[in-house]
């Protein structure tokens, strides 16, 4: 089954698409605001930081001067800035210059130093970015840590202005930057975007939306996550509107700043995984959501992780009072491996379809009616633009059809050349052939089903539970468990296969007790009970096991997304 264009009369990506940063350049001479960081660090109510265009360009020519000086095109280049607009002149002066920049993060996002370290180690860049607030930091992790030592770090914000600099000519099919994907700390793996890749998944995030230079993008998300690189970064200079942004520390001590961000403003698109909409609902108090007015939101992205319909109707209840319309919110389907966005919702809407729980155990999508017994509610990701997807058999490399479970595979020009300097995974990866269809395809490793013509994410091939020739998704238990007691902490439960001596696979969890829970006295044997019922009772499933553990306990990844492999890894040990 295949999936090609979201509406009638769009066409496939137009040919004249050109470098990222050649649009930032042709508004060289406008002083409308183009990025706008609002800093939380000082003032509690938040500082404004504003580059306009003409001020944006000067900066990015300063840096792609200094880096055409101390380095050669193509060259690897970190940038190690924080979430500001440092940030932004970094990164978009190493494209400019025809470095390839590797977007990471400041030293101080303590957290995932031991990612950033063998993020470092195995692309091996050439020169650092960062910025004079962070430069102390930088050079201690160069010195203090097993990383090839860079010729030199930059604090970009000391940069003079390079008055006659002349950028050199950058080919589309040229490596724009290695997107290093939010997997395993220790086997990083630097998906290789082109600049055809991130100009072709801006223009596809237009066409589906409808954007131009009056949209406001907003949000949080990390410059180093690819939904926030391209959302708050790309997208904003493609289609020539305003970037206004913060850090995801702001967001989290104060959920309501993010409302307040979209607040009064007119065509504002944002983004967000689904944890993000769940905790501003549970967050944000009645007092703090007077005087928003939303009702100029018109694209609320919900993806990066599974997207629950009882999150959607939650926080559609909480502030369509607000003037939020329900059909803003738009569940998609990305993944760096194809720069981002695959598919999105239209203007139409969330989609929200029940499926027979035992057909979906053996892949096929057999839709009931709502409040069926045995229902699993799905949320569509809606249809692609500009770009092809398919449901393929995962073993025989056949199309599935209509309503069968397969792998998601997908083609297009925003799909990355590969990984970096990881031939055999590239191949396994970016080499899905189809007979009867020209070139390769990219396996994303993701389970899902076609109906109505609307893409359903089901699952990942990696993290199926299969118990008596039976498929049971993570995700699902997950959502399961976090409803049958009420200590659980919501999202934060991870599911996963454990095998006994025999070999013979079966299914565990690991939750989080809710820190309110916690100041009192836990009945761990009664959580245990009330989760191994709910588990039997919904998926005809007896847990093998069952662990309860402190805030903290369930590990994330550094997109923050639940990291199964990880935890299990950490609460369990196999025979």
């Amino acid at each position: 089954m295949s999936l090609v264009e979201r509406r009638p009369g769009q066409t496939a990506v137009p040919a004249g698409l050109r470098p990222l940063t050649t649009y930032l350049f042709e508004r060289a001479e406008s002083t409308r605001p183009a990025f706008t960081f609002l800093d939380y660090a000082t003032d509690r109510d938040g500082t404004e930081h504003t580059l306009t265009w003409a001020e944006l360009a000067a900066r990015v020519n300063s840096v792609a001067a200094e880096l055409s000086r101390v380095t050669a095109r193509g060259a690897r280049v970190a940038v190690l800035a924080p979430q500001d607009l440092t940030y932004v002149t970094a990164f978009l002066g190493a494209l400019h210059a025809g470095c390839v920049a590797v977007p990471l993060f400041a030293p101080e996002v303590s957290q995932h130093g031991g990612r950033l370290v063998n993020v470092l180690a195995d692309c091996a860049a050439e020169v650092w970015l960062t910025s004079r607030g962070a430069l102390e930091d930088v050079r201690a992790l160069a010195e203090q840590n097993p990383v090839p030592m860079p010729k030199q770090i930059i604090a970009v914000d000391e940069l003079p202005q390079a008055e006659d600099f002349q950028a050199p000519q950058v080919d589309l099919d040229d490596p724009a930057y290695l997107q290093y994907t939010s997997g395993s700390t220790r086997d990083p793996a630097g998906a290789v975007i082109t600049h055809r890749g991130i100009t072709a998944n801006a223009w596809q995030a237009k066409a589906g939306f409808g954007l131009d230079e009056s949209w406001t993008f907003a949000g949080w998300i990390p410059f180093f996550h690819d939904m926030g690189l391209v959302q708050l970064l790309a997208e904003p200079l493609f289609s020539g509107g305003r970037s206004v942004f913060m850090t995801p520390f702001s967001f989290i001590m104060r959920p309501v700043r993010w409302l307040r961000q979209m607040s009064n403003v007119q065509n504002v698109l944002s983004a967000a995984p689904n944890f993000a909409f769940d905790y501003v609902v549970k967050k944000v108090k009645e007092e703090e959501r007077a005087g928003l007015d939303l009702s100029g939101v018109r694209v609320v992205i919900n993806g990066s992780e599974p997207v629950r319909d009882t999150t959607i109707a939650e926080f559609a209840e909480a502030f369509g009072p607000y003037g939020f319309a329900p059909e803003a919110h738009r569940p998609s389907f990305g993944l760096a491996e194809a720069t981002v966005f695959v598919t999105n919702t239209g203007e139409e809407g969330p989609t929200v379809t029940s499926f027979d729980r035992a057909a979906l155990a053996e892949d096929r999508g057999v839709t009931v009616e709502p409040g069926t017994p045995g229902e699993l509610r799905l949320v569509a990701a809606g249809r692609p633009v500009g770009q092809t997807v398919h449901i393929v058999h995962p073993i025989e490399c056949t199309p599935r059809g209509e309503g069968e479970v397969g792998e998601i595979w997908v083609s297009g020009p925003n799909v990355a050349t590969g990984y970096w300097r990881q031939p055999e995974r590239t191949e396994e990866t970016f080499g899905g052939t189809l007979a009867g269809e020209a070139g390769t395809f990219l396996r994303t490793g993701d389970l899902g089903l076609v109906h109505d013509g609307l893409l359903y994410i089901t699952g990942r091939i990696k993290d199926l539970i299969i118990i008596d020739g039976k498929n049971h998704y993570p995700q699902d238990i997950e959502a399961t468990v976090q409803e049958a007691h009420p200590a659980i902490r919501r999202d934060h439960v991870a599911a996963f296969a454990i095998r006994d001596e025999s070999g013979v696979e079966g299914a565990a969890v690991v939750a989080e007790y809710s820190r309110k829970a916690g100041e009192g006295e836990l009945d761990e044997k009664e959580i245990s009970r009330a989760v191994r019922r709910a588990v039997s009772a919904t998926h005809d499933v007896k847990l093998r096991g069952f662990k309860l553990v402190p805030p903290g306990g369930v590990l994330r990844t550094s997109s923050g997304k639940v990291a199964r492999a990880a935890t299990k890894q950490k609460h369990w040990d196999e025979p």
